[in-house]
C-alpha cells in the first residue's frame, strides 16, 4: 500500500467520509481539527474503522476529530469563524488562545530539560535517574495522529511548544556524565516515521560511543498499529530492521514500546507480520495505552487486547490515565473507575499478562499508580503508590487520599491526613531549585 495522508484539507476526498458522514459531521471534524492536530492515512482508513458505524467506532474515535474535544464555548467561536470564512490568520490566532487555555506542557515538562556544559538539551528530558527522552528532529510528526494525544503541542505549529533536537553529540555528552542513565527513550512525535537512514545518524553515533552504563534503547512508536509497513513493505523497511538487529548484536536490551489503545489495531494480516520481523530482530515489544473515555473505558477490550498482545509475543506494559491536557475532559475517565476497569480486566487474564502496570498517572511529581479502593478507621480511601518519582525514594510508598469518585487527575486529590501529600514539600523544594536553575 502507498502511503497517502488525510488532514483537514483533504479529508473530505475520503470515499467513505463522503458515504458515511452527514454534512453537519464533517463540518465538526473541520472545526475541532482547527485547534487539535488531525491527520489520518489510507491504511487507518481502509484497514482499521467499521465504517458501517463510523460515529461509534473506536478507531474513527481514535483518529477523526470528535465535536465533544471542544468545550461549547470554544466550538462556536471556531465555528462562527469558519461560517464568516474568516482569514485564516484570525482562526489560527483564536484556536492558539484555545489551545493555551488545555494546558500544553503537562506533568512539569517544563522542569525537564537537561543541561552540559552551559547547554541546554531542549530537545531531550531527564525527569528519572535511569532514563532520558529524546526527540529528534525529524521525528517530530507521526504516522496519524491520536485524538486524545497529551503531546499534541508537538504538532500545531506553535515552536515555543515544541521538544526537539538535531544534535545527538550533545546528548552522548551528557549520558556518559550521568553513570545513572541506563535506558535511552526515542520518542516524538514518533521517531519511526523517519527513514532509517536518518535514523541511523542518531542511533550510529550512540552505538560507536559505547557507553558502559547505558543497556537499554527504546523507541516510543504508534507505527506498528498506523503504518505497519514500516517494517514490512516499505523501500527501507529491511534496514530498519537490520539496524534493530545491529543495536541488540551490539548488546543493548531493544525495547519497542508499542502503543495500541484498541485490540482492532491487532487484527490485520499488516501488523502481525510486522509484529514478527520486529520480533526476529531481538527487539523486545512492549506495550501501552491510556484509558480513555468512548474507545476502551471497558475491561473486556482491555482484557482482549492483552491476551491478543500476549499471542502475538508482545509484553502488555501500562495503562496510563489521560493526561491533564488537551481534550482530557472528553477523553478522560475519573480515576476510580479507571481502576475497577483495570482490576476487572487484570483478574480475567493469566498471570502472563498480568505483566501490565497501572493505572498510572504520569504527573508532575512522578507516575502516580492507583492501587484501588480501600478502608481506614472506616473510611473510604483511594491507595496510590509511586512507579518513578522525581526522587527515587518516593518509589513504591504506599499513601493515601480521599475518597474522590469523580476526581481525574493527582492535582484533584485531597491527603486522606493532614494538608499535604508525604512528597509535596520536598516537590515544591525541588521545582523551586530548578526554576532558579533554568530562569522560570
Amino acid at each position: 500500500m502507498k502511503y497517502r495522508s488525510y488532514t483537514v484539507h483533504n479529508f473530505r476526498d475520503i470515499p467513505q467520509v463522503k458515504e458515511r458522514l452527514s454534512p453537519q459531521e464533517q463540518f465538526d471534524i473541520e472545526v475541532v481539527a482547527q485547534v487539535f492536530p488531525f491527520k489520518t492515512n489510507n491504511y487507518v482508513v481502509e484497514k482499521l474503522i467499521n465504517w458501517d458505524d463510523p460515529l461509534n467506532d473506536p478507531i474513527f474515535r481514535l483518529t477523526f476529530p470528535q465535536r465533544g474535544m471542544l468545550k461549547d464555548e470554544d466550538y462556536e467561536t471556531i465555528a462562527d469563524l469558519l461560517k464568516k470564512n474568516a482569514p485564516r490568520e484570525v482562526i489560527k490566532e483564536k484556536a492558539n488562545e484555545i489551545r493555551m487555555k488545555l494546558n500544553p506542557h503537562p506533568a512539569g515538562q517544563k522542569y525537564n530539560v537537561p543541561e552540559i556544559n552551559g547547554v541546554k538539551l531542549h530537545g531531550a528530558q531527564h525527569k528519572y535517574n535511569e532514563t532520558i527522552l529524546f526527540f529528534p528532529k525529524q521525528g517530530q510528526t507521526c504516522h496519524a495522529y491520536c485524538s486524545f494525544c497529551f503531546r499534541w503541542p508537538q504538532f500545531v505549529g506553535i515552536d515555543e511548544l515544541k521538544f526537539a533536537m538535531k544534535e545527538v553529540e550533545v546528548l552522548i555528552d551528557y549520558i556518559k556524565a550521568h553513570p545513572e542513565i541506563t535506558d535511552l527513550l526515542f520518542t516524538g512525535g514518533d521517531p519511526l516515521i523517519m527513514k532509517t537512514k536518518l535514523l541511523r545518524q542518531y542511533i550510529e553515533p550512540v552505538l560507536e560511543a559505547d557507553i558502559p552504563h547505558l543497556k537499554t534503547i527504546r523507541f516510543g512508536s504508534k507505527a506498528l498499529a498506523f503504518w505497519p509497513y514500516r517494517f514490512t513493505t516499505e523501500d527501507d523497511a529491511q534496514d530498519l530492521l537490520n539496524l534493530f538487529r545491529e543495536i541488540t548484536q551490539a548488546g543493548y536490551h531493544l525495547a519497542y514500546m508499542a502503543h495500541f489503545n484498541h485490540y482492532q489495531e491487532l487484527q490485520t494480516p499488516e501488523v502481525q507480520q510486522a509484529v514478527e520481523n520486529i520480533l526476529l530482530t531481538g527487539a523486545v515489544i512492549r506495550t501501552q495505552s491510556p484509558v480513555l473515555r468512548h474507545i476502551n473505558d471497558d475491561p473486556d477490550v482491555w482484557a482482549t487486547m492483552w491476551k491478543k498482545q500476549v499471542e502475538m509475543n508482545m509484553v502488555p506494559y501500562y495503562m496510563f490515565m489521560a493526561r491533564d491536557t488537551g481534550a482530557q475532559h472528553y477523553f478522560g475517565v475519573p480515576l476510580v473507575r479507571a481502576w475497577e476497569i483495570f482490576r476487572d480486566a487484570f483478574k480475567s487474564v493469566s498471570g502472563i499478562a498480568r505483566t501490565v502496570k497501572g493505572p498510572s498517572m504520569s504527573a508532575t511529581p512522578g507516575k502516580v499508580r492507583i492501587l484501588g479502593v480501600s478502608e481506614v478507621n472506616g473510611e473510604k480511601v483511594i491507595v496510590l503508590d509511586f512507579l518513578q518519582g522525581r526522587n527515587p525514594d518516593w518509589v513504591g510508598k504506599p499513601f493515601f487520599a480521599k475518597y474522590d469518585e469523580n476526581a481525574m487527575w493527582l492535582d484533584e486529590l485531597e491527603p486522606y491526613q493532614g494538608d499535604y501529600f508525604f512528597y509535596e514539600q520536598q516537590l515544591r523544594e525541588m521545582l523551586e531549585l530548578e526554576e532558579e536553575e533554568v530562569g522560570i
